[in-house]
């Protein structure tokens, strides 16, 4: 019996030292496949890479250095005097710590509802059993298109009496004719119908195979969509610049704007009157960028694996 084991053992040591050896030519092979061409390739998208996270690099090294070193234009790639005065004067800002957890109210809330609403409209004009899908689709598509512009808007909110309230941050972008689309066309790239019919059969209603069947099978899309919910209501200011007075109701990007705006007169001011300026509005703009920038960072990592998939599945089939 021992004997057997041991020839088992040997045996399978026999195999797996082959299957290494195997291993090991295919590698050799890969790396004699490595062409000059492969060095071009990464060396380009390399380049490519440094365009995007240089910039972002500068804009964090600028915010913790000196006034000083930022004004003689002496920062480049590492911080010069480091320091925490910008990042400092945001947090104790009272009004900009109410505006932080203000603005991911809103965002969360935003980013629910158009959730719902994209796709209470995307799901059922993917069905073929819809009637007259064809033209509810054209009829929704038209805001993509055409809008009737800031006055009018602005006198529709005033008649609805949504000026200067949380919810004219919310309601009026909930529904996106493009990210309906994508949803769209992704059901229809990946939820057959005979599954539905299937499920049909079994005595399952509408809301069952979309709750059960079909909403658990378009994780990819559901991530992509939060995401540019999410970041579209997060980075946007216009419509709380438009529409709203009231300082409680501002969210922080808007908030951010208007303290760059009276750094800068602060230090116009400062100038002409020879005094010293504690922060220049360059490194409180840099300051400002990575602060509001932060969170979406951190969010991003645990939805890039469905990202992509989710974009290119929904945009280029359908």
């Amino acid at each position: 019996m021992d004997t057997a084991v041991f020839k088992g053992g040997k045996i399978m040591a026999g195999k797996r030292k082959d299957k290494d050896n195997d291993i090991s030519a295919g590698g050799s092979r890969a790396i004699s496949k490595f062409h000059v061409s492969d060095i071009v390739i990464i060396f380009i998208i390399g380049i490519l890479s440094l365009t995007c996270l240089l910039p972002f690099w500068h804009v964090a090294v600028k915010s913790i250095s000196s006034n000083a070193a930022v004004a003689a234009k002496s920062v480049y790639l590492w911080p010069v005097d480091i320091t925490w005065d910008a990042y400092r004067s945001i947090v104790e800002d009272g009004s900009m710590t109410h505006s932080m957890i203000y603005s991911v109210e809103v965002t969360a809330i935003f980013t629910l509802l158009g959730m719902i609403v994209c796709t209470c409209a995307a799901y059922p004009l993917s069905r073929k059993r819809l009637k007259g899908r064809a033209v509810i689709t054209f009829l929704l598509m038209i805001p993509m298109y055409f809008s009737a512009g800031n006055l009018p808007t602005y006198l529709l909110y005033s008649d609805l009496h949504l000026l200067n309230k949380m919810w004219v941050l919310i309601l009026p972008l909930i529904y996106s004719a493009y990210n309906m689309l994508i949803m769209k066309n992704y059901f229809i790239s990946n939820i057959p119908d005979e599954l539905e019919e299937s499920a049909f059969l079994d005595g399952a209603t509408n809301f069952q195979i979309l709750f059960k069947i079909v909403l658990p099978l378009s994780k990819p899309i559901l991530a992509t969509l939060t995401l540019f919910y999410a970041v579209g209501r997060w980075n946007a200011y216009g419509d709380n610049m438009y529409y709203i007075r009231d300082n409680n109701l501002k969210m922080a990007q808007y908030k951010l704007y208007e303290m760059i705006l009276n750094a800068q007169e602060a230090a116009s001011t400062a100038l002409t009157e020879a005094t010293n300026v504690t922060s220049t509005p360059e490194v409180l703009q840099a300051a400002s960028v990575m602060f509001v920038t932060v969170p979406i960072i951190i969010i991003y990592p645990f939805v890039q694996k469905y990202f992509v998939k989710g974009t290119m599945v929904g945009a280029v089939k359908g």
